[in-house]
């Protein structure tokens, strides 16, 4: 018995994480150290006015984005965009392969001044030098192989503007959980946007984000029902058979 102590008391902390989330929701997470927190608290650098340019002061219709006319598209850190996630696409790719290969081989020497003759004297019964090697081979082969593949997700994040490249390309992630009773779902988005790919409704599509990282998921308790438990994946992992 002591000496399974030490065994148990390892694999207690294990345990206990699990444990810990019986009868409970699961948690957020937070955002507070995450590139939009950081992104939405940063002081936003200040805008230089050009002396030279026309001033608002005394006009009715300015530029800033409070205005009607105003640009609303997010331009730089901290600012906020919409991402518009429709994929809808199928792939199907089938392959077949079929290979055949004969041979056959036959070499003798019927007569060469009687030395055949002489030789076959020696060979055993049946052998003879007028069909000394003979052989033949066959190969087949044949392999088929399908792919089909169909995806669809219709969804819309906001978005927040981390961080503005030198060149002037925008950085954002976005982060969305819904939780629905002891089910969380998980939106996540992150990706290098240009400014002139978003819209005059403050939109993007995820076709127009380079580097996209769209992650769609959820936990909770049917997401742990459909996944096996930790030592049978590890069994999977480590059996040869």
């Amino acid at each position: 018995m002591t000496r399974k102590l030490p065994a148990l008391l390892a694999l207690l902390p294990a345990a206990c994480g699990d444990l810990s989330q019986v009868g409970r929701a699961p948690d957020f997470s937070p955002l507070e150290g995450s590139y939009q927190h950081h992104a939405m608290y940063s002081t936003p650098m200040p805008e230089m006015a050009d002396p030279s340019g026309p001033t608002d002061a005394s006009s009715l219709w300015t530029g800033g984005t409070a205005s009607l006319l105003g640009d609303r598209r997010a331009a730089k850190r901290g600012d906020i965009l919409t991402v518009v996630i429709e994929i809808d696409d199928s792939a199907e790719i089938s392959n077949s392969t079929d290979r055949s290969r004969k041979g056959s081989q036959s070499m003798g020497i019927p007569s060469l001044f009687g030395i055949p003759q002489r030789i076959d004297d020696a060979l055993p019964e049946g052998a003879s030098m007028a069909e000394a090697v003979k052989t033949q081979s066959s190969s087949t082969f044949a392999g088929d192989g399908s792919v089909s593949r169909k995806e669809k997700l219709t969804l819309r994040v906001a978005a927040t503007v981390v961080e503005e490249l030198p060149n002037g390309v925008l950085r954002i992630e976005g982060q969305q959980e819904v939780r629905v009773n002891f089910e969380l779902r998980e939106l996540i988005v992150t990706g290098y946007v240009r400014p002139a790919d978003i819209s005059r409704q403050n939109e993007v599509t995820y076709d127009k984000i380079a580097g996209a990282r769209i992650s769609y998921g959820g936990r909770g308790q049917i997401s742990e029902v459909q996944q096996p438990r930790y030592g049978q994946q590890a069994a999977e992992i480590l059996l040869p058979f």
